[in-house]
């Protein structure tokens, strides 16, 4: 806008002296020299000075050429050069946003289309080393998109596949990882981001990838159900298990009260036996001693002595061999009371604690 407003400016001053010139035409009808010399100067003015005034853009920065040598960098803002001597080549200072499409391989020969978007940004200070080495800033945009193809390729081709698909979101650190490493400092440039946005393998490959997920699926769901079936087998099994062990359990205390209560009714009817015994000897006239104590399960008793002195051989016999027959019954501690031969038999009778 301020090299037009200069232009028409410069335009308008050179109308303004050719009328005021013509005017003052001399009697020969020629120009006078010096207006005719301001007015050429005036001309060429106006096809310098607005060529030679260069405006950057703020996110842009201008390599100036010297007689076609890079020699100086501009930043935003209006600047004056000489367009005869000084060239401007603008280079954009922003984060460049690339997307790149290409082909790759994986290892076992699946095509695959790449979609990725790589986001880089010039070293404005090295503005004239990219001026240098690679002329302008487009020629270094294909020479990294081309790095970023070699790498992306590279990369995809050393995994199968499967493994590029059931690990996709994997790739994409990787091929950023060997991209950024292979666009070092000669390239004046600093690599904030590479994505892969897309993989897509051929339609073929695809369907058969579908398939054999679904078979997979299937598959799965047939383990499941199974284990399912399993687990409910085993809970029916253990369920099974516990009600029965709880029968046992039942069944085996119902045998033990049935058995306690026998060996009590044992050891009542022995008690009856034993206390039958020794009246029968005292009814036979032999004298019974009598004296309390304990046995070896420390249970008090009482001990009856039968005292065989003064009795004849037939007596004894008859008292002996009941006792003998009172032993065989007397079940309630499995144990046989204590007899002597000789002078005279004991028979030891359990006290009732609550007699």
């Amino acid at each position: 806008m301020i090299v037009l407003l200069i232009s028409l400016a410069l335009v308008a001053g050179t109308v303004v002296f050719a009328i005021f010139a013509g005017k003052k035409k001399n009697s020969t009808g020629k120009l006078p020299v010096i207006p005719t010399a301001l007015a050429v100067i005036f001309a060429i003015a106006l096809c310098i000075v607005p060529m030679s005034i260069h405006i950057v853009e703020t996110g842009e920065i201008a390599v100036v050429k010297h007689m076609g040598e890079a020699r100086a960098v501009k930043t935003a803002g209006m600047h004056f050069d000489l367009w005869i001597t000084e060239q401007y080549d603008y280079y954009d200072a922003k984060v460049q946003n690339v997307e790149i499409t290409t082909q790759a391989y994986s290892s076992d020969a699946q095509t695959m289309d790449i979609a990725m978007t790589l986001q880089f940004q010039i070293s404005t200070e090295k503005a004239i080393e990219i001026a240098k080495q690679y002329g302008n800033l487009d020629a270094l945009e294909s020479r990294i998109e081309a790095i970023a193809v070699e790498k992306t390729k590279s990369v995809l081709s050393s995994y199968k596949a499967m493994d590029i698909i059931s690990d996709r979101a994997s790739m994409s650190p990787r091929v950023e990882d060997a991209i950024i490493g292979a666009i070092t400092d000669e390239y004046f440039v600093n690599v904030s981001t590479v994505v892969l946005t897309n993989i897509d393998f051929s339609t073929a490959f695809e369907k058969a990838v579908e398939e054999k997920m679904i078979a997979e699926q299937k598959k799965l769901q047939a383990e499941y159900e199974n284990e399912m079936k399993i687990a409910a087998a085993e809970a029916e099994a253990k369920a099974a298990i516990q009600k029965a062990e709880g029968a046992a359990q039942a069944e085996l205390i119902a045998a033990e009260a049935q058995r306690d209560a026998q060996v009590e009714l044992a050891r009542a009817e022995a008690i009856s036996i034993q206390l039958k015994s020794v009246e029968i000897a005292r009814a036979l006239g032999f004298n019974i001693i009598e004296s309390e104590g304990v046995n070896e399960d420390g249970i008090a008793v009482i001990e009856y002595t039968i005292d065989f002195a003064g009795k004849s051989e037939e007596e004894i016999a008859l008292i002996t061999d009941y006792i003998k027959y009172m032993e065989y019954l007397a079940k309630w501690d499995g144990k046989l009371p204590t007899v002597m031969n000789g002078d005279g038999a004991s028979i030891m009778i359990p006290v009732d604690p609550e007699a």
